[in-house]
């Protein structure tokens, strides 16, 4: 399972909390570029774009522009800055350009989100489905010529000087934030302006919600957000209240892969040679051959792990000017372990030129965690990357004798260098992510088809294993499924390696079930590595499994009592495993279609414990269900933090482990009731005796792994694949489509309740009919859900027909066989409701 309260992924057992992994942002960075929040950074190499990057982020304002100001308005796209009437000061140029101005006095802010999914995000946070906020104080950082925009509304000021004296340390403190995004603007658009480049962003005091800023960024995909940062028992978010494409589509978010700036350029391979030193240090060298897509860039942005420090970076063998930004505390950059390095090339990118770029940097990342059981940090990624690009990769690592090192890629060499061992691991397809682990592993294989699974396990479990009994109080149950008693003296801690043989087994029957029905395993090898702490991770050919994974029956039902918890449990090891196809071998394309991967596997691994227990199977979807309707201490159910589409912003304040358990809950319902629907319409002979089966179901899956292996999927691309698989029964008012299921269900947050009224039998024979009313609650009217219905017969449920439900009542006229006089709703428990 990856718990994410961001992502999935760990580089080389360095988390990354990414949404997710892969775009992860996509990846995302996020999503949108203006969200990287900054923090003010010493310079980290000496150079024009250094000095120039500490003038920003230290401007302050200038006394000869200080201006009284009425009725001046700054629109962007749909958001509306009004300065009604007070007084701004602009800051001092920076090579020959203002980029900032304080404002003080009466304003207004408008925004209005285009779609109900934003309208909601928006109202979820601040109770309002339009931000339309009044404030007193507004400081305001931009790329433009902002003071020629307002000339008409300026007028000559009084007492310039205190104001300035006033108000000049707080426009510092506040210029440090924006400080490498404006930076790109310098080195990445001409002298005389910033020509498609055009960015805003207002830091506001508003008078009812507090402080809160608001961006326009057309440099990102979703170019216009709002959010504000809060602090919660200690710990920092950046809750994003709303962020859409000013060409949104209207009911829709947007589905852009990425930003402007993440389309720049393609990476096609990495070479990284590593030196790893127990207990603490990574030293390595990146080298990245950049494939630019865009012409004129000059400054190109990685993340890199906050624990590692970049000390060279060369472009086409000659040192080049960087800068090393840490993150600001609570942003999705931060939370994901990251900083920012900023590469300012010699000259500007041309299609066609190839790049390329070394890095050389090292840090303290590792610590042993138990005696042969390194940790590598706990957030980050251990090389430079952006996203979640496919690509080749070729990586080497020197590390100590007695030590057993398990990587991303196949073994092409190995060998003892003089007092160190040196091995090296290439990848046999583009992937995504590279990664390692190190330990002092024994390793047991078996063999599945043409692939080998390798399972490598120490002795020994963390030094802090009993501490993983405590509960995350902020997670779902099904979330938080800890063991609850710890083993101590005079118990025998339990030993993984003793039990890595019947994992190693248990993960090929796996990947046999996935290979049946989604095709082949996609690498010739899948190496399973013991790791310290509660998270596993799934990536190309390399799973992390949490120490707990390696526990033996009896060792589980000692260290977790609860059964229905050891049955959550004992979906990681498979959950995993599913994601070599769903994750890694299909990528998401944006933050707002990372649930896909994770719902598929969750659900892929759900499948395989239905072949052996369909009652586990059902009971743990239940669990799911009854997780999302939980409150917390001020009554409010979880579910409402949004839809699977939200991504990672469904983590927030106010539920920092909404992305987990809708992505996981919400997200692993929506593809049984996809499976369900089918399984349906698969249902045609007239005497309703034939059980529908799955080869509909099965059939999207293997074409969505055919057309989109290699490729990022939305889910608009999703909706597509299953929506060539709908049977005609299934065809809302006439048409194949699957929208009204997009809108209501993947793109909403209802769980409703529905209800059978007013049933009349009549006829006999097989003319026998009848008619009835269902009810739904607790959703929108524009919900659409097709029910099933089922005849009592001879006391045995005959299936009926599924009925399109929309609004508060639905009425049907149907045949049913001979002798029934009951209908039942939904017996088999299809659908995401709250009837139980």
């Amino acid at each position: 399972m990856r718990t994410q309260a961001h992502s999935r992924r760990q580089y080389g057992s360095l988390e990354v909390t990414n949404v997710t992994l892969r775009a992860a942002l996509s990846a995302c960075l996020f999503a949108s570029l203006s969200s990287l929040l900054f923090s003010q950074a010493p310079a980290d190499s000496q150079g024009p774009a250094n000095s120039l990057y500490l003038k920003l982020q230290s401007v302050g304002l200038d006394k000869s522009r200080v201006f009284k100001v009425r009725d001046g308005a700054i629109d962007r796209a749909s958001l509306h800055i009004s300065l009604e009437d007070g007084t701004i000061a602009f800051t001092q140029d920076v090579d020959g350009r203002i980029t900032g101005a304080l404002f003080h006095g009466d304003g207004d802010v408008l925004l209005a989100p285009p779609n109900s999914t934003e309208r909601g995000s928006l109202a979820f946070f601040t109770g309002a489905a339009i931000l339309e906020e009044k404030f007193s104080t507004a400081f305001l950082r931009f790329n433009g010529d902002l003071d020629d925009e307002l000339k008409g509304a300026l007028r000559p000021p009084e007492g310039a000087d205190d104001f300035v004296s006033q108000w000049n340390t707080t426009a510092q403190n506040l210029s440090q934030e924006d400080s490498l995004r404006l930076l790109l603007s310098f080195i990445n658009t001409s002298p005389s302006g910033p020509g498609s480049d055009h960015f805003l962003h207002a830091y506001i005091q508003g008078d009812k919600l507090g402080t809160f800023d608001v961006r326009y960024d057309s440099l990102a995909a979703e170019q216009i957000s709002a959010g504000t940062h809060r602090r919660v028992e200690g710990d920092e978010f950046y809750d994003m209240w709303t962020a859409f494409a000013v060409a949104a589509a209207k009911g829709k978010p947007s589905q852009s892969a990425d930003s402007s700036l993440l389309g720049d350029f393609d990476i096609s391979d990495f070479k990284i040679r590593a030196k790893i030193k127990p207990p603490t240090q990574l030293e390595a060298e990146s080298v990245l051959t950049i494939v630019p897509r865009r012409e004129g860039k000059r400054m190109l942005l990685f993340e890199l792990s906050r624990l590692l420090q970049v000390t060279q970076v060369k472009a086409d063998e000659q040192p080049v000017e960087f800068v090393h930004n840490p993150a600001i505390q609570g942003s999705q950059l931060e939370r994901r372990g990251n900083d920012i390095v900023a590469v300012v090339l010699p000259a500007t990118m041309r299609v066609g030129h190839r790049i390329q770029l070394s890095f050389t940097y090292s840090g303290a990342v590792l610590s042993e965690a138990a005696n042969g059981l390194l940790y590598v940090g706990e957030h980050g990624t251990w090389y430079p990357n952006l996203g979640f690009i496919k690509a080749s990769y070729d990586l080497e690592f020197h590390y100590p004798t007695g030590w057993t090192l398990v990587a991303t890629g196949r073994r092409t060499e190995a060998k003892t260098v003089g007092p160190d061992q040196f091995s090296r691991w290439v990848s046999e397809r583009p992937i995504p992510i590279a990664g390692f682990n190190l330990g002092k592993y024994s390793r047991v294989t078996t063999r599945v088809g043409n692939a080998t699974v390798a399972t490598y396990a120490t002795g020994n479990v963390e030094k802090n294993f009993q501490n993983l009994s405590e509960q995350d109080s902020s997670l779902p149950s099904i979330l938080t499924a800890r063991p609850n008693t710890v083993f101590s003296s005079p118990t025998t801690p339990p030993s993984p390696a003793h039990n890595a043989q019947a994992v190693g087994n248990a993960a090929a029957k796996a990947v046999e079930f996935y290979q049946q029905r989604f095709g082949p395993f996609p690498y010739s090898e899948l190496a399973l590595t013991q790791f310290p702490g509660r998270t596993s991770q799934g990536w190309p050919g390399l799973v992390f499994l949490a120490s707990y994974a390696f526990l033996t029956a009896p060792e589980r039902e000692r260290f977790q009592p609860d059964p229905k918890m050891r049955l959550f449990l004992e979906q990681t090891s498979p959950h995993e495993v599913a994601h070599q196809w769903w994750g890694d071998l299909v990528t998401w394309s944006s933050y707002r279609d990372q649930w896909i991967v994770e719902a598929l596997a969750n659900y892929s691994a759900l499948m395989l414990l239905e072949s052996k227990n369909p009652a586990a199977f059902h009971e743990l979807l239940q669990k799911y269900r009854d997780d999302l309707l939980t409150k917390d201490k001020k009554g409010r159910q979880l579910f409402v933090a949004g839809p699977v589409t939200l991504g990672v912003r469904l983590s927030s304040s106010v539920f920092p482990s909404g992305y987990e358990a809708i992505s996981y809950g919400r997200g692993t319902w929506l593809i049984h009731m996809l499976r369900c629907m089918l399984r349906d319409g698969e249902r045609r002979k007239p005497d309703h005796s034939t059980q529908g089966g799955d080869d509909a179901f099965l059939r999207a899956l293997r074409k969505l792994r055919a057309e989109y292996e290699n490729k990022p999927v939305t889910t608009a691309d999703l909706m597509s694949v299953f929506q060539s698989e709908l049977p005609g029964t299934l065809w809302y008012e006439g048409h194949r489509s699957l929208d009204w299921f997009y809108d209501g269900w993947v793109n909403g947050s209802a769980i409703p309740t529905f209800e059978l009224h007013d049933l009349k039998f009549a006829g006999k024979g097989s003319a026998a009919t009848v008619t009835g009313t269902i009810a739904q609650e607790h959703a929108p009217e524009n919900l659409v859900t097709p029910v099933p219905l089922y005849a009592v017969v001879a006391g045995k449920n005959v299936y009926l027909a599924r009925v399109f439900v929309e609004g508060a009542e639905t009425q049907f006229h149907l045949p049913v066989p001979a002798g029934a006089r009951k209908l039942v709703l939904d017996p088999e428990q299809t659908l995401l409701t709250r009837n139980k």
